[in-house]
């Protein structure tokens, strides 16, 4: 069989994992390391401990991504990247507004906290994904700013994502 008769005949190959699948494995390793956390350190402790970790997760893979966008990183670039976080109806956004300057959008569903909760990590849930939010900015571009007043995963009827280029364009 030639080179070509193979490619033609290969499975196709996977399909890249969603952030929504990630999210769930990445919970599953943590819950018991978490428990584990609590039981030595106190729920304090072991929350800022995960939180810190995170945390510091998000800065690098906003680094990553901010590293592959194409022309440089922008309103428009991030924008962009926005179905990753959507795949597989992860996320229902309601967009508000968007311009070189402006992304904005409620999300109305968010199965990242349904899944959470499921997991019986409701308790942090917060931790795990909507902290990511904020720090996952910073790490992509600092001279973008995120301001959230709610979550689902606290309780609210919809995440309000605003963000926005500082006006001098500097960190």
């Amino acid at each position: 069989m030639t080179v070509r008769e193979e490619a033609m005949t290969a499975p196709a190959p996977n399909p890249p994992m969603g952030i929504l699948e990630r999210r769930r494995i990445e919970a599953e390793i943590i819950k018991p390391i978490y428990e584990e956390m609590k039981a030595a350190f106190g729920e304090e402790a072991a929350r800022g401990v995960l939180e810190r970790a995170v945390k510091k997760a998000a800065v690098e893979a906003g680094r990553q991504f901010a590293a592959q966008a194409p022309g440089g990183t922008s309103i428009a670039a991030f924008a962009a990247i926005q179905p990753l976080w959507t795949q597989g109806d992860a996320l229902r956004i309601e967009p508000v507004a968007q311009d070189e300057k402006t992304l904005a959008f409620n999300v109305t569903r968010c199965r990242y906290a349904e899944m959470y909760r499921a997991m019986g990590l409701g308790e942090i849930g917060h931790l795990l994904s909507c902290n990511r939010d904020g720090t996952f900015i910073e790490g992509y571009d600092s001279r973008i700013k995120m301001d959230r007043t709610q979550t689902i995963m606290q309780g609210a009827s919809h995440c309000d994502f605003r963000y926005r280029m500082a006006e001098d364009g500097k960190p």
